[in-house]
């Protein structure tokens, strides 16, 4: 029995320390970028235009998804939005562009997976709360009610904790933080 449970003990570690940092990481990276680096890009190239003036000056398709309230109120005339309002949109807008891109070549990732959870958070909450989605069951969705297709309760979750595992395990060895690394002798 001992020798079993040595086995295991052995077997645990060699997870924990070995494969663990290497596969956990890559791999958390990899599901990103297939299941959610295209939703996010063309989530910000609605917000940026075909001419990219988006990314320097709020555009109405960004204004009246993240602030759907207030662009109502004005007729979705961005000019009319708030100097925050503005500021929020253009952050909004670089956010979506940037952390994704952070993530799927592995640069900062775990500051750019910790922007993404922040980032998971306000859209939810904007759905909720400003696209009116808390008042709608099932794109809230539950916690323990054997249905996994909430989209916010359920699948945002889901997304949380894939970017927790890039905040608390990093990029793993396949990535530009570990060539920079590299390049500064950390290890």
């Amino acid at each position: 029995m001992t020798a079993l449970i040595n086995m295991y003990l052995r077997f645990v570690h060699a997870l924990d320390y070995r494969i663990a940092p290497i596969l956990m990481p890559t791999l958390a990276r990899f599901l990103f970028a297939a299941v959610l680096g295209l939703y996010y890009w063309n989530s910000a190239l609605t917000k940026i235009g075909p001419d990219g003036a988006g990314l320097f000056k709020p555009s109405f398709n960004a204004f009246a998804q993240m602030f759907p309230k207030a662009a109502e109120a004005v007729s979705y005339d961005v000019t009319q939005a708030t100097p925050f309002q503005q500021a929020v949109v253009l952050a909004g807008t670089w956010a979506e562009i940037l952390l994704p891109v952070a993530i799927v070549i592995g640069l900062f990732t775990r500051f750019a997976a910790a922007g993404m959870i922040g980032f998971v958070v306000v859209q939810s909450l904007t759905d909720l709360i400003g696209h009116g989605a808390l008042n709608d069951p099932k794109v809230l969705g539950a916690w323990f009610d054997m249905a996994s297709d909430g989209v916010i309760l359920d699948q945002r979750a889901l997304w949380i904790v894939l970017l927790l595992v890039l905040v608390f395990r990093g990029a793993g060895p396949i990535s530009a933080d570990r060539l920079l690394m590299r390049r500064f002798n950390i290890y």
